[in-house]
């Protein structure tokens, strides 16, 4: 049996910086793979390549996130042809824009319920078993990131938490900052709405969930938003930190106080739809009829809200 330190340890996430601040675009599941791919490669004891696969199954996708087997193996599946063409660049030593994939091969394992994934030789160079110069890298623990529940969170935690010991972070410029959170040109254009749905969310859930307490002031030239700059500072102690989880997830994934026709409204979003069809059968009546798919959605947020944690219930009355 793993010591304390040693199963901590084993959840502790390190990436360069200049990994962790690219610009990219991994959905919530994609980045929790990468995740425990860092983890696993710095468990290997023959080190980690660009020709070696690291394997995640579903049991260990839901033990790490709390979710239930089954969904497990649908986001594993999902995530074999997503992983793939994902994206994202930074900028070398030479001070030049490269751009590369996260993967260079992806294989889903029907007969294991398992993912086989080989990570690109630049995503390699800046993972690795830190045991030198610890500023120069991001550390962070597993446990902190598992529970947040917006990829947007997960990004800005990944952000600042290497500035920690600053305490203060240098400007994120507007439109770089976007990218690192992974938005595309087109999503959430206005200020108001990029600070309301991306920005001000991401905070309270980080502040709310997490070891790090955080607070932006944005920087503007005459009159236009040019960027943020964030204070960061460590929890004195994390002891309510389960409490304060539980009832946030009470909070953010309740139905409670939602009508039967608020409900409705809820179903019938594109972006619900979007986020759920994969709980249906193409064949079967609620993945053919949209009223039979709002009777079957509208019964299952009621029998267990909580099932539904792609983005916040309430927040698909706003789209």
């Amino acid at each position: 049996m793993k010591s304390d330190k040693g199963k901590n340890m084993s959840d502790l996430v390190v990436k360069s910086n200049r990994l962790n601040t690219a610009i990219q675009n991994l959905s919530l599941v994609e980045i929790r793979l990468i995740q425990i791919a860092i983890i696993d490669s710095r468990e290997t004891q023959t080190g980690l390549t660009s020709d070696s696969p690291l394997v995640i199954s579903a049991k260990r996708y839901a033990e790490c996130f709390n979710v239930e087997i089954d969904t497990a193996y649908d986001v594993l599946l999902a995530a074999e042809s997503t992983l793939f063409e994902r994206r994202f660049s930074f900028v070398n030593k030479r001070d030049n824009q490269v751009k590369t994939r996260w993967v260079s091969q992806v294989e889903y394992i029907r007969g294991d319920g398992a993912i086989e994934i080989i990570l690109t030789p630049a995503v390699v160079k800046e993972i690795t078993r830190i045991n030198g110069i610890e500023n120069f890298f991001t550390k962070y623990m597993l446990g902190q990131t598992a529970v947040l529940n917006s990829v947007y969170s997960v990004r800005l935690y990944e952000l600042v938490t290497q500035w920690r010991q600053a305490t203060k972070t240098h400007l994120f410029d507007i439109e770089t900052f976007r990218g690192q959170l992974g938005l595309g040109v087109n999503d959430y254009q206005r200020m108001s709405d990029f600070k309301r749905r991306v920005l001000d969310s991401a905070v309270k859930e980080i502040n709310e969930k997490t070891d790090l307490q955080i607070s932006y002031v944005q920087e503007k030239k005459k009159s236009k938003i040019i960027g943020f700059k964030f204070k960061v500072s460590e929890k004195e102690s994390s002891k309510n930190t389960s409490k304060a989880r539980e009832c946030n997830t009470v909070d953010m994934f309740t139905v409670e106080g939602l009508s039967d026709k608020q409900l409705g409204r809820i179903t019938r979003n594109k972006q619900f739809i979007a986020d759920y069809n994969h709980l249906v059968s193409s064949t079967s009546p609620a993945g053919q009829d949209t009223k039979a798919w709002e009777f079957e959605m509208i019964n299952r947020l009621k029998k267990d809200a909580s099932k539904f944690k792609k983005r916040p219930i309430k927040e698909y009355l706003d789209y």
